[in-house]
């Protein structure tokens, strides 16, 4: 993957694939106001990291949509999230 893929055109969270209000405001809380906060950033951290700031479990396709946006930041492909679902699943065991 090329990690310095051109995304100059992401403005707002709610620009990158998968992210509507509510992932962005969830992005929000973990402290990233920009997409390019998230290259290089650990999907998996950032999902429980996400758990513990609500005090909540999250949907396992929460961690699908960080792999996708963390995954398209570093410069690789625009795919629905549930792309990511399968390989979630094998090495996440989630």
């Amino acid at each position: 993957m090329n990690s310095t893929a051109d995304r100059t055109h992401i403005k707002k969270l709610e620009d990158l694939p998968n992210v509507g209000k509510a992932t962005a405001a969830d992005l929000r809380l973990l402290g990233i106001e920009n997409a390019e906060q998230l290259r290089g950033q650990d999907p998996l951290v950032l999902y429980q990291r996400l758990g513990e700031l609500t005090g909540q479990r999250q949907d396992p396709c929460v961690l699908d949509v960080m792999m996708s946006v963390v995954r398209y930041m570093d410069g690789g492909p625009e795919l629905p999230w549930w792309s990511y679902t399968k390989e979630r699943k094998q090495t996440y065991k989630i």
